[in-house]
């Protein structure tokens, strides 16, 4: 743990560090002839790598006295954004790089995202009014745009339909109809699936704390204010949630235990709160996909985000902003929803969906995303995130813990995240 939180610390302090160089120097000289572009993502998917240079081959065989070729570099270990910040600041930065909802904060409020609104106003078509206001406004900051949403997935709920049936219990499907789909009655179908099958009911992220962000929001909890200052992860709404998690885990057997290994895509749990590519591992059984249950506060839509930007201190800023332009225009924007749920809402269709996950039915596609994208909120980031997400793990741990003291631990949180918002 004290070496991931060193690796943090490490990230964020090179943000800093490219900040300050960014602050106090001037514009790149524009290149005198055709430059490789190089575009930092995690995937290493190759469907997704085929996809990205083809797209790439057509733009070169357009634009080839400006740039010679573009490379998808791909960086892999314990922290892509450790790796890449460590690029920038290390003076190897990528022209291009992805970049996750969560750190949006840290790139944009950092300096560290040249602007995309010039180069975007003057590219024919591209119609940035098309992609929906919501999901640019973490990348946003007064007319400038830093970032395109390429991926705006939003988190719905899978159900194993055997696995349900098997245990004598309602689907999704008919609880929506009755009006219960709720988050207590998900934690009691998943309990009654669990004793009578011998399987697991709700698959929990224990390990991704971020990624309790959709199911506390229905509780109306919230990890830190709106204005990022300060922590309530020590709110009641929040305690609310955390016993209501821990109840589940350790007395009625609702949440598969940390530690525990019943995947979902195996056919071993009931639900598993996902995004729309998981729909691709699912096989051998019966499933469904759908809206996130409601809380006992409201019911909230939520999608996780990833941007592509260009790096304002990369090698050539004014080529690599060319490029995004081409790589998310509509045309290329429908290749790429083949893989990535678009943000324009010319792109939000049943066809379009049906490309990217075709394992779902057009009324899972229409329910649990086009009704759900529109309206949706992202999942929360932080401009600190990269400096405490190990440091609140740490604390979230002890909560997690069978005899774990939640309002202790969450205590504990503040403590710690307090401080670190207060620089911000």
């Amino acid at each position: 743990m004290k070496r991931a939180m060193m690796r943090n610390l490490l990230a964020a302090g090179a943000l800093a560090t490219f900040a300050l160089a960014t602050a106090c120097s001037g514009p790149q000289p524009e290149p005198s002839g055709p430059v490789q572009l190089r575009m930092a993502i995690w995937s290493a998917n190759e469907g997704h790598l085929d996809l990205f240079e083809s797209i790439a081959a057509d733009y070169v065989a357009e634009h080839g006295g400006q740039v010679s070729g573009v490379t998808f570099e791909t960086l892999t270990g314990t922290s892509y954004i450790s790796a890449l910040t460590t690029q920038i600041a290390g003076g190897n930065s990528p022209d291009l790089a992805w970049v996750q909802e969560t750190n949006a904060g840290e790139f944009v409020g950092g300096g560290v995202l040249h602007d995309l609104a010039p180069t975007l106003a003057e590219t024919p078509d591209y119609d940035l009014p098309d992609v929906l206001p919501a999901a640019l406004d973490l990348w946003r900051k007064g007319d400038a745009v830093y970032a395109y949403p390429f991926s705006n997935s939003p988190f719905g709920m899978y159900a194993n339909l055997d696995l349900l049936q098997a245990a004598g219990q309602p689907t999704p499907d008919e609880l929506i109809k009755s009006g219960d789909w709720n988050w207590d009655k998900v934690a009691e179908i998943a309990a009654a699936t669990a004793q009578q099958t011998g399987k697991g009911g709700l698959t929990v992220p224990w390990e991704t704390w971020d990624q309790l962000a959709p199911w506390w929001a229905g509780w109306g909890a919230a990890g830190w204010s709106a204005d990022g200052a300060t922590c309530t992860f020590t709110s009641p709404e929040m305690k609310e949630f955390f016993g209501w998690l821990h109840r589940g885990t350790y007395q009625t057997g609702a949440m598969i235990k940390p530690g525990d290994s019943l995947p979902f895509a195996g056919g071993e749990a009931a639900f598993s709160v996902g995004q729309l590519s998981m729909s691709g591992s699912l096989d051998g059984f019966a499933w469904d996909f759908v809206p996130l249950p409601a809380g006992p506060k409201a019911t909230v839509n939520m999608v996780g985000q990833a941007g592509v930007g260009v790096i304002a201190r990369g090698p050539n800023p004014d080529r690599a902003a060319d490029f995004l332009a081409y790589f998310t225009d509509k045309t290329q924007g429908a290749q790429l929803a083949t893989f990535f749920p678009p943000p324009r809402t010319s792109l939000l269709t049943v066809d379009t969906f049906k490309k990217a996950a075709p394992k779902l039915s057009e009324q899972q596609i229409q329910r649990t995303i086009l009704d759900v994208v529109p309206k949706a909120t992202t999942k929360p980031g932080h401009p600190r995130f990269s400096q405490f997400t190990d440091l609140v793990k740490k604390d979230l741990d002890v909560a997690f813990a069978p005899d774990g003291d939640i309002g202790a631990a969450l205590d504990q949180v503040c403590t710690d995240l307090q401080p670190l918002l207060q620089t911000n």
